[in-house]
């Protein structure tokens, strides 16, 4: 741990909990996002710390405020890239295709690797624990790239995405990330919950390229970024 880490460390409130549950409303998921909670099937968790790389990081929940979001330069180039692809949001429902493609998709990984969609999904992924909904890709007939949001009343929150390695040129994971914040726009919700990420660089900066984002301090306020 480097000395700016430790000194973070110190403080900063350590937060660790957990619970499960197999249904919540869309108000309720609202009031859970907002403090910083997020779920995989029917666990609910949030922590303010983190390892990465051997490193104890500080963890920051970030949010859109969909009224402010506009698309970059990089986004609208790859909206253009993918412009030849078959794109349909609708309810999650798992298939043996979605499978194969969680098998391929997770050989990215180095560490940290999941063992099945359900790492993330429940058995019953549209409606349990709460409604979420799924962007599917498709070039021709090929499932190119899926991932999957939770929607609540005023809010919108990506669980999980997942992409072709093969396809790698086409950043799917950042245009079925789109895919999410513009249908969240069309339902007229006021946030699009982004995730975790971490205090200085790592594998969720991307996350950080969409601006202007909103980040929270784990004492219940949430401030424009910098």
């Amino acid at each position: 741990m480097t000395e700016e880490n430790l000194l973070e460390f110190v403080s900063l409130s350590f937060i660790n909990e957990e619970f499960f549950a197999e249904s919540v409303s869309p108000r309720q998921l609202d009031l859970l996002l907002e403090q910083g909670w997020r779920h995989f099937g029917t666990q609910f968790f949030r922590y303010s710390f983190g390892f990465y790389r051997n490193e104890i990081r500080h963890v920051t929940p970030l949010r859109i405020r969909l009224s402010d979001f506009r698309l970059s330069k990089s986004h609208r180039r790859i909206l253009r890239i993918n412009s030849d692809l078959k794109t349909v949001i609708g309810p999650v429902k798992l298939s043996e295709e979605k499978n194969e493609l969680f098998e391929i998709h997770k050989q990215r990984f180095d560490h940290g690797i999941p063992d099945s969609i359900h790492d993330f999904l429940s058995e019953e992924p549209a409606t349990v624990p709460c409604k979420a909904l799924e962007v599917s890709v498709f070039r021709g007939d090929k499932l190119v790239a899926s991932s999957f949001f939770d929607v609540g009343d005023r809010s919108t929150s990506g669980i999980y995405a997942m992409f072709d390695t093969e396809e790698n040129r086409r950043s799917l994971g950042v245009y079925t990330l789109i895919c999410e914040i513009e249908r969240s726009i069309e339902l007229g919700k006021t946030f699009y919950y982004l995730g975790y990420a971490y205090n200085g660089p790592s594998f969720y900066d991307y996350k950080k390229r969409f601006r202007p984002f909103e980040q929270y301090d784990w004492k219940g306020n949430w401030t424009a970024e910098e």
